[in-house]
């Protein structure tokens, strides 16, 4: 099983480059991009100005490692090439480049060219390492989906309980955060909650142990659930924290990295290929860790073509 960032990115090495394409890629991201290609994780594929791209690449190491240049000058069109080899199959992972938030999501989700599944949600998760218990914990949604449904939050699962196995945990508990740990239906998050862990204990998640509606206490401490009388393996043992809404995924995200001092990783999920977005709360040094996360949600090898 895999438990902390340095796990990630062994097993990536050991899984073998992924080509990544980035449109418009900054100057960190071509570093970030360089550390990355030089530890065996990726084979950068730079959409934008080549001239530009190619004095920028020969400063740094990728400039010996394997990597492709493509040359164009509009910004929107190189993010719709970026998006187009990965729905192709000719790039393993999209990374946000130059471009905005907005403007890479747009495209990732546009019904006729992006990159969303049929019949599923793209959501976003940030794992965090947990040092003392020396395990990996997953929050979601953290960045993308502000108000989920049932159906949306049965998605936004389902992306986190397949990461969850790619990380070596068999049968993920997941706890499905409301702010009681009771069912009430004056508040909707419970009642979701409750549905989630009926279709749990039905297996309609396959190997997956879903307790709901939880509080954070419960969540946290067994000693907290057991008080309030609540039984279930899940609590103080939590792998995946399942939100209600944005408001709560996007702040707890935040306030476990400001206030607490953790580290975390991200990537967009439930999509043609994983996508790595810059967001507030990921440093630079763990984008090279989000380049190996990523590698290892997307397949079994890379995209040379």
């Amino acid at each position: 099983m895999i438990r902390s960032f340095k796990d990630i990115l062994e097993a990536a090495m050991q899984a073998g480059p992924r080509r990544i394409a980035v449109p418009f890629p900054t100057v960190e991201d071509i570093r970030i991009l360089s550390r990355a290609s030089s530890s065996g994780l990726a084979v950068p594929c730079l959409i934008g100005r080549a001239e530009a791209l190619k004095a920028a690449v020969g400063r740094t190491p990728m400039a010996s490692r394997e990597h492709e240049i493509l040359d164009e000058g509009d910004r929107k069109e190189a993010l719709r090439q970026a998006v187009v080899r990965v729905r192709e199959g000719r790039a393993d992972i999209l990374m946000q480049g130059g471009a905005s938030h907005r403007a890479v999501m747009k495209a990732v989700l546009d019904p006729a060219g992006g990159l969303k599944k049929k019949g599923g949600t793209a959501s976003y998760i940030s794992v965090f390492p947990l040092m003392k218990r020396e395990k990996l914990i997953l929050i979601t949604d953290t960045f993308l989906n502000d108000f989920p449904g049932l159906v949306e939050k049965q998605g936004i699962l389902n992306n986190a309980l397949q990461l969850a196995r790619r990380l070596g945990i068999e049968t993920p508990n997941v706890a499905v955060l409301a702010a009681i740990e009771q069912v009430n239906p004056g508040i909707p998050s419970t009642l979701d909650a409750a549905i989630l862990s009926k279709m749990g204990e039905r297996r309609q998640f396959g190997k997956a142990v879903v307790e709901g509606p939880v509080d954070i206490d419960c969540a946290l401490s067994k000693v907290a659930a057991d008080r309030k009388g609540l039984q279930s393996a899940v609590t103080g043992n939590v792998d995946i924290y399942l939100v209600p809404e944005i408001d709560t995924g996007h702040l707890l995200a935040e306030s476990l990295v400001f206030f607490g001092g953790m580290q975390t990783v991200g990537v967009v999920a439930g999509t043609a290929g994983p996508v790595l977005l810059k967001l507030p709360f990921t440093s630079a040094e763990n984008r090279v860790v989000e380049i190996a996360l990523a590698g290892l949600m997307s397949g079994n090898g890379a995209n040379h073509g």
